[in-house]
C-alpha cells in the first residue's frame, strides 16, 4: 500500500484526473467571458457608447481575426455577426450572459460528477485493500488490536478520503484558476485595484493557514481519542458479564466519563479556533470592497475610471474571496486527510504479513490423500522472543489419530495452531503428504486441514449456513442474471475490476458439495445429519426445530405434513392416559394455559402491531376492551396484579426464580410500579394518568391462569374474554387483518412455533411429567410419519446470533466441530474442542469422532490425559519440546514424562 496519500492517489486516479483537466480550462475560459461581459452591458448597450444615434446599429456575434504581419497583416472575416439596435443588443448580450453562465454550470455539473465517481472508487477501493489486508494479519496482530478500532479505521477514518481524493488536484486546479481569472481580469481592468485585491488576497493566504496549524494537532487528537473510545466501549460489551460479576459497572461509567470529557475539550478548543478563523477570514474579504467603494468611488467621480469597469471589478472581486476560502479549506482538508490516512496506513502495515499470493482463488487444487505427516524442527518464537515451541520433531502416517498432552504452558496450543497452518514456524518444516504447508497456498491449506480452538467463533447466521462455511472455497457455479439484474452485475464487475477488487461472484454457488462426500444439496442434508449425530447434537437442532416459527412457503410440503402430525397427536391425544396433557384451542372455551392476549385474540400477532406488549396502546384493542367493559375491568385486574408482584417481590435476591415465572414486572421496573400504586392510592385509581392506567392495563395480558394460579381471573371474567373475543374478530377492519393470525383447527399457522402447530393447544400445567411425555408422543409421532428430516432442516436455518450467542458455550463447540468434520480435511487438528463438555459427553464424542474419522488424520490436544488411550499415537510436550512419543501403553509403562502427567492430573 502506498506511503504518501497523494502518491495513492495519483498511481490509482490519474487518467480520470487528466480527463477532468479540459473541463476545467473551458470553464475558465468560459468564467472570464461571463466577467467581461457585465462591463460591456454597462457600457454599450445601456449607456449606449456603441450608438451615436438612435437608428445606430452593432454586429452581435461578429467573428473577425487579424492575421499577423507575417500572414499579410489581413483581417479573417468569418462570420459579420447580427446588426442590432441598442434594445436587442441589449437583450441579447443579457441572454448571451445567461446563457454562458447555463453553460458554465453544466460543465461543473460534469466535473463534480466526475470527482464523486473517482473518490467514490478510489474509497472503495482503499476499503477493500484494508480489508485484504485484514485477512492477511498473523494471529498474534489480533491480539494487540480491538476489532472495533479495525471496524472503526475501515468504516469512518476513511470515509473522508473519499470525498477528497475527487478534490484532491482537480479542485487547486479549478480554483486556483477561477482566482488567477478574476485576478488577471482587475487588473486588466485597473491595475491599483488589482493591488488592493492582491494585497488582501496575500494577507489571507499567509495568516489563516498559520492560524490553522493548532486545528490540525487537534483533530489528530480527536480522531486518536474517537477510535479510543470505540476500542473501549467495544471491551466493555464484550466483558459486560463481567462488569456486573465485579461491580464496576460505576468505574466504567467514570473511565468513559472521563474520555468523553478529554474528547469534550479537544472538541470545543477545535470549534472555537475554528469559527475564529472564519471570523478573520469574513472580515479580510470585506475589507477589499470597502476600498473598492471609497477609492475606486474617488476614481469614477475624477473621471479617471467609468462606471461600467468599477461595476466589473466588483463583481470579479465579489467571485474572488469564494475560491481563495475554498482553496484555503481544500488546503486544511488536505493536511487533515493525510494525517488520517497515515495513521490508517501505520496500522495496516505489518511485516509479516501474509503474500497475497497465498490467498489467491483456486478452483481445484492438488490436496494431499496420503502418505505422512512430517514435523522436522518447528519453532516458534514469542513476541517476547522466548522459545514457546522449541525444535518440535515428529512423523505420523496421514491415518493415524495422534493425542497431544501437556500443560497449557508447554506449548500443545501453538503446536496445534501450526499444525493448521493458523500460525507460521518461526523456523523448522512442516509436509502434510509431500506438500510443503509453510509454502502452500491457503487454497491448499484451508482444505487439507482444519482447526477447531478451545472457544471457537460462530457467525450471526443460520446453523446452516455456519457448517457450509467451511466448504465455500470457491464458486462452483455461476449465478443466473436476466434483465435488470444482469445489466447490475455488469456494472458492479467493472467497477470492481477498475478498483482491483475481486471479481469472483459472491452470489455464486460457492459450496463444494464434493468436498463434503455430497453430490448436491439433498445429499448435503444427509451429510450434515450423520455430523450432527457424531458430535450429538441431532436432538439440539430437531428440538430448535420445533421451538421455531416457520413460514410455510419456504418449506413446501410443510403446512400439509403439520396438519397430518396435528391429527396424528389428536388420535394419540384421545388415550385416557394421555388426557389433560394439552389443552387444545377451542374458540368456545378460555385456554387456562394460555396468556389472556392468546386468549383474546385467539390467533398470533403478525409483527408488532399486535404484539403482547403493544396491545395496551393498540388504539382497535383499546376500543374492543372499551366497547365490551372490560376496559376497567383489566383496569382492576392489572392494579391487584400489580399489587400482588410488588408484595411479593420485595425483598427478593436480583434473580431468584419467581421474577421468571412471574413475568409480568421486570425488576428494574418495580420502584415505578410501586409509585404507580402510591399515586393510585392517593388520588383514586379512576384518578391516575393516561401512562399509569396503560402501565396497569397491560399487565393483565401476560397472565396464565393455570400457571400463575393468582386468582384473578374466574369464570365470568372468561366469558367476558369470549365475548370481546368474538368482538375482535368480527369488527377486526380489513387493514388490520394482515397483522394477526387466528387460530383455525384446519389451518397451518405461520406466525405460531411448529410445535404449537402440531399440538393445536398449549401443554397443561401442573400435570406429572406433561412437557416430557408430550415431547415423547411428538418425537414418536415424527419418527412415524418420517417427517423428523423435515423438523432438523428446519432447525439448521436457526439463527444463532452474534458469536453464537444464542446456543449454549457446549453447543457452539460442537457445531465448530461438525463445521470442520463436513469438509473430510486430511487433517483435523482439535485443541481442547470438547474440554466445555462434560465428562460422559466428551467421552462419547471423541469416541463418536474417532470412529468417524477411520482412516484420517487426528491431532487432539486433550484436556483430559485418561482420553489419550483412545489414540494411536501420543506426544507428550513439556515447555514447548516434545519429552517423548510413542503409544499411550507404551509411555505409562516407561514411567516417564507421561506417568508424571497422570499423576498429576
Amino acid at each position: 500500500m502506498e506511503r504518501s496519500l497523494f502518491g495513492f492517489i495519483f498511481r490509482y486516479s490519474k487518467r480520470e484526473q487528466l480527463m477532468i483537466v479540459p473541463l476545467v480550462v473551458a470553464s475558465m475560459l468560459i468564467y472570464f467571458a461571463t466577467l467581461d461581459l457585465p462591463k460591456a452591458i454597462i457600457n454599450e448597450a445601456i449607456q449606449g457608447r456603441r450608438f451615436p444615434s438612435p437608428d445606430a446599429t452593432v454586429a452581435f456575434l461578429k467573428i473577425h481575426f487579424a492575421l499577423p504581419a507575417f500572414l499579410g497583416g489581413e483581417t479573417l472575416r468569418l462570420f459579420d455577426g447580427f446588426a442590432l439596435h441598442q434594445l436587442p443588443y441589449l437583450f441579447a448580450l443579457t441572454i448571451a450572459f445567461l446563457s454562458l453562465i447555463v453553460v458554465n454550470g453544466g460543465i461543473k455539473f460534469q466535473i463534480n460528477t466526475m470527482k464523486g465517481w473517482m473518490g467514490e472508487r478510489m474509497l472503495r477501493r482503499l476499503r477493500y485493500a484494508l480489508f485484504d489486508h485484514i485477512l492477511r494479519f498473523p494471529l498474534a496482530r489480533f491480539r494487540r488490536v480491538k476489532s472495533a478500532e479495525l471496524a472503526t479505521m475501515v468504516k469512518d477514518e476513511v470515509e473522508p478520503l473519499g470525498g477528497f481524493v475527487g478534490e484532491s488536484m482537480i479542485t487547486p486546479l479549478f480554483l486556483s484558476g477561477e482566482a488567477l481569472t478574476a485576478m488577471f481580469f482587475i487588473m486588466f481592468q485597473h491595475v491599483y485595484l488589482g493591488l488592493i485585491a492582491l494585497g488582501v488576497v496575500v494577507t489571507q493566504a499567509v495568516i489563516v493557514p498559520r492560524l490553522r496549524r493548532r486545528l490540525l494537532a487537534l483533530a489528530k487528537q480527536r480522531q486518536l481519542g474517537a477510535r479510543q473510545l470505540a476500542g473501549r466501549i467495544a471491551e466493555v460489551a464484550d466483558g459486560a458479564a463481567e462488569v456486573h460479576a465485579h461491580d464496576t459497572s460505576n468505574y466504567e461509567r467514570a473511565e468513559i466519563s472521563a474520555r468523553l470529557g478529554r474528547i469534550f475539550r479537544i472538541r470545543f478548543e477545535f470549534f472555537q479556533r475554528k469559527f475564529l478563523i472564519k471570523f478573520l477570514n469574513n472580515f479580510l474579504s470585506q475589507v477589499a470592497p470597502f476600498l473598492f467603494y471609497s477609492i475606486g468611488g474617488y476614481l469614477v467621480v475624477v473621471g479617471r475610471l467609468d462606471i461600467g469597469t468599477l461595476v466589473a471589478v466588483i463583481a470579479a472581486y465579489k467571485d474572488l474571496p469564494s475560491p481563495i476560502k475554498e482553496l484555503i479549506d481544500w488546503d486544511q482538508q488536505r493536511l487533515d486527510v493525510q494525517i488520517k490516512y497515515t495513521q490508517v496506513i501505520e496500522q495496516f502495515t505489518v511485516e509479516d504479513l501474509a503474500p497475497a499470493q497465498l490467498h489467491e482463488p483456486i478452483a481445484a487444487p492438488q490436496l494431499p490423500q496420503s502418505g505422512r505427516l512430517r514435523a522436522s524442527n518447528l519453532t516458534l518464537a514469542g513476541e517476547a522472543g522466548t522459545k514457546l515451541i522449541d525444535g518440535v520433531s515428529f512423523e505420523v502416517d496421514l491415518d493415524q489419530h495422534v493425542a497431544i498432552l501437556g500443560s497449557h504452558a508447554a506449548g500443545a496450543a501453538e503446536l496445534t495452531q501450526m499444525l493448521s497452518r493458523l500460525v507460521l514456524p518461526s523456523s523448522g518444516s512442516l509436509e502434510v503428504g509431500g506438500v510443503d504447508m509453510i509454502k502452500a497456498p491457503e487454497a491448499v491449506t484451508g482444505r487439507a486441514l482444519a482447526y477447531v480452538g478451545p472457544a471457537a467463533y460462530l457467525f450471526p447466521v443460520s446453523v446452516r449456513d455456519n457448517l457450509l462455511y467451511g466448504l465455500k472455497h470457491f464458486p462452483r457455479r455461476e449465478a443466473s442474471y436476466e434483465g435488470a439484474q444482469l445489466r447490475e452485475q455488469e456494472f458492479q464487475m467493472r467497477e470492481a475490476k477498475r478498483t482491483d477488487s475481486t471479481l469472483l461472484d459472491y452470489n455464486a454457488e460457492w459450496i463444494d458439495y464434493l468436498a463434503a462426500g455430497a453430490a448436491g444439496p439433498e445429499e448435503m442434508e444427509q451429510r450434515i445429519v450423520e455430523v450432527l449425530q457424531t458430535v450429538e447434537l441431532e436432538e439440539t437442532i430437531f428440538e430448535l426445530g420445533l421451538r421455531s416459527a416457520v413460514d410455510a412457503a419456504q418449506h413446501p410440503g410443510l403446512a400439509e405434513n403439520a396438519l397430518r402430525a396435528r391429527a396424528a397427536v389428536r388420535t394419540r391425544l384421545a388415550a385416557p392416559d394421555m388426557q389433560g396433557l394439552v389443552e387444545q384451542f377451542d374458540a368456545g372455551r378460555y385456554n387456562r394455559n394460555a396468556t389472556l392476549a392468546e386468549n383474546l385474540l385467539f390467533g398470533t400477532p403478525l409483527g408488532k402491531l399486535f404484539d403482547i406488549d403493544n396491545l395496551a396502546h393498540n388504539d382497535y384493542m383499546r376500543r374492543v376492551l372499551q366497547e365490551t367493559g372490560l376496559t376497567e375491568d383489566l383496569l382492576k385486574t392489572g392494579h391487584k396484579l400489580a399489587e400482588t408482584m410488588v408484595e411479593l417481590f420485595s425483598g427478593l435476591p436480583p434473580g431468584h426464580e419467581f421474577f421468571e415465572r412471574f413475568s409480568f414486572i421486570r425488576q428494574d421496573d418495580l420502584p415505578e410500579v410501586k409509585a404507580v400504586l402510591g399515586r393510585a392510592a392517593d388520588a383514586g385509581l379512576e384518578r391516575i394518568g393516561e401512562a399509569e392506567r396503560d402501565l396497569l392495563l397491560a399487565l393483565p395480558f401476560k397472565m396464565i391462569s393455570a400457571r400463575h394460579r393468582l386468582g384473578l381471573i374466574d369464570e365470568a371474567f372468561e366469558e367476558r374474554i369470549l365475548a370481546a373475543r368474538r368482538y375482535f374478530a368480527e369488527r377486526l377492519p380489513a387493514a388490520l387483518k394482515p397483522a394477526v393470525e387466528f387460530f383455525d383447527a384446519t389451518r397451518y399457522n405461520g406466525a405460531a412455533t411448529l410445535q404449537d402447530n402440531i399440538l393445536f393447544g398449549k401443554v397443561a400445567t401442573g400435570q406429572a411429567q406433561a412437557s416430557a411425555r408430550i415431547g415423547a408422543l411428538l418425537h414418536d409421532v415424527l419418527e412415524e410419519l418420517k417427517l423428523r428430516p423435515h423438523v432438523v432442516s428446519i432447525g439448521l436455518g436457526y439463527q444463532v446470533g452474534v458469536g453464537g450467542a444464542r446456543l449454549s458455550s457446549s453447543d457452539r463447540q460442537k457445531v465448530a466441530i461438525a463445521r470442520a468434520l463436513l469438509k473430510r480435511p486430511a487433517v483435523l487438528v482439535l485443541d481442547q474442542a470438547a474440554a466445555n463438555l462434560d465428562a460422559g459427553s466428551q467421552n462419547r464424542i471423541v469416541t463418536s469422532i474417532l470412529e468417524a474419522r477411520k482412516g484420517r488424520c487426528v491431532f487432539w490436544a486433550l484436556q483430559r490425559n485418561d482420553l489419550a488411550e483412545r489414540f494411536g499415537h501420543t506426544l507428550v510436550l513439556e515447555r514447548g519440546r516434545v519429552a517423548e512419543q510413542g503409544r499411550f501403553e507404551e509411555l505409562k509403562a516407561r514411567g516417564g514424562a507421561l506417568q508424571k502427567l497422570l499423576s498429576a492430573g
